[in-house]
């Protein structure tokens, strides 16, 4: 154990001194939450007014467009010819944009034509296309004795809660939190098995071509080596995990400080201009509209105080350590196994395969966490730790909880014994191409 110890202390020491960790620690949450927060900037700094004319000859539209801070609308009364000439000669008088709705407007709503010296917005062409069709809805709904009035009653928003009902009683729950929650958790796993457990054989590979494990092996067991060296990266991927956390966090309570003053008096309207900004920011919008002053982010984010987050984080940090050590001892026996880099792409497809399964199932199991796929994934070792923990905030029953973290551990277990065996004989063998048959012979060689 003092020897596991050591290299355990010398494995975190080093890597987590070296400059690559230091920056990729610190930069990795400063450019997530830097993205953000200049999209933000940028959409609350780009508040430039525009000035639109609207010539209308049906005559029904006269103030129907409204003017925000963005836009201004002005309605002039000449023929078309002398508008366009106008707007043509006339650039620098501050007109962006020439609307012309013709007579006919009801029968020909296609006839519309929006001029501009340059290509308009997306949301500048949506904005004028919805409130046109919204009058000649209200026009025509009139026209069949049906007011606009009508329409707003009929449409309900039904927005359900979700509740927990068992022996105990009746508990809040949210089926959004849980999703959000299942789903970072899995990632997490299914990341850090990924960049760590390749850590991990690099690490093995490195010393072992540059002979610097011949000296250690001298006083160590290649199965000590093997599993501080282990452990030891584990360690350094949950350290980077929480001053990530911790350092985003921080980030972007900074950044709220800073965005304070700038969203000036009426933050719900700059909200809802960042979400139009972000990627899929008008459904955001739309659906928030649509929910009236119920945000469904903010609904969510309420919600986790109804999830047993203790619960989940011994969960997350089980199922973390677990899938770590079951796929990191394979990924060290092939890095003892070969030479170079190149030799280990053959052995990489039978554990990297799984993970990836894993990865593909967990999206079955969030639409169905009860399911007979998420069950089974669940409860099979090499797939168990990502999928699991998609489950674990829905609620999973205990004995199917129990089954499966005593069959991971069963499996940490073969694997470790495992990859050991071909540890000790790969560490110290050079100059061999390596095959599944060779491997096979060194798990029952005695030494």
């Amino acid at each position: 154990m003092k020897n596991i110890l050591l290299v355990l202390q010398r494995e975190y020491l080093v890597r987590v001194k070296k400059k690559s960790f230091i920056i990729m620690t610190f930069l990795t949450p400063f450019l997530f939450v830097g993205f953000y927060a200049a999209m933000i900037w940028i959409a609350i700094g780009s508040t430039e007014s525009k000035t639109i004319e609207v010539l209308d000859e049906s005559k029904l539209f006269i103030n129907q467009f409204k003017d925000t801070e963005e836009l201004k609308f002005t309605y002039i009364n000449e023929p078309l010819d002398s508008a366009k000439s106008a707007f043509t000669t006339n650039k620098g008088s501050g007109v962006n944009a020439l609307v012309f709705i013709p007579k006919d407007v009801l029968d020909h709503p296609k006839d519309v034509r929006i001029y501009a010296a340059k290509n308009v917005s997306l949301d500048l062409k949506s904005d004028i296309e919805k409130t046109i069709e919204r009058q000649i809805e209200n026009i025509k709904l009139t026209e069949a004795g049906i007011t606009r009035k009508i329409i707003e009653d009929a449409r309900v928003n039904v927005s359900s809660e979700t509740i927990s009902l068992n022996e105990e009683g009746e508990k809040s729950s949210s089926s959004g939190a849980a999703t959000i929650i299942g789903g970072i958790c899995a990632f997490m796993i299914y990341l850090s098995v990924f960049v760590y457990g390749t850590q991990v054989m690099r690490g093995v590979t490195e010393e072992k071509t540059s002979r610097i494990v011949e000296v250690i092996i001298s006083s160590v067991k290649p199965y000590q080596l093997m599993m501080g060296k282990i452990v030891g990266v584990a360690l350094v991927g949950l350290t980077q995990f929480v001053l990530w956390i911790l350092l985003t966090v921080l980030f972007i309570s900074a950044a709220g400080y800073a965005f304070k003053d700038k969203m000036g008096d009426n933050p719900q309207a700059k909200i809802e201009q960042v979400q139009k900004s972000m990627p899929a920011g008008g459904a955001m919008s739309t659906a928030a509209t649509s929910a009236g002053n119920d945000n469904p982010v903010t609904e969510v984010l309420g919600a986790v105080s109804s999830l047993n987050i203790p619960y989940i984080i011994a969960c997350f940090l089980f199922y973390y350590l677990g899938g770590y050590f079951f796929y990191s001892a394979l990924f060290g026996a092939v890095g003892a196994a070969v030479d170079n880099d190149a030799d280990t792409q053959q052995f990489m497809l039978p554990i990297t395969m799984p993970i990836i399964i894993s990865f593909f199932f967990a999206q079955f199991a969030l639409r169905d966490p009860d399911g007979p796929l998420a069950f089974w994934a669940s409860i099979i070792p090499f797939t168990s730790p990502i999928v699991m923990m998609v489950r674990v905030p829905f609620g999973v029953p205990g004995w199917q909880l129990a089954l499966s973290m005593i069959l991971l551990v069963l499996g940490l277990m073969g694997t470790v014994w495992l990859a050991a065996r071909i540890y000790r004989v790969g560490i110290l063998m050079y100059g061999k191409k390596v095959s599944y048959k060779e491997l096979g012979k060194w798990i029952f060689y005695k030494i």
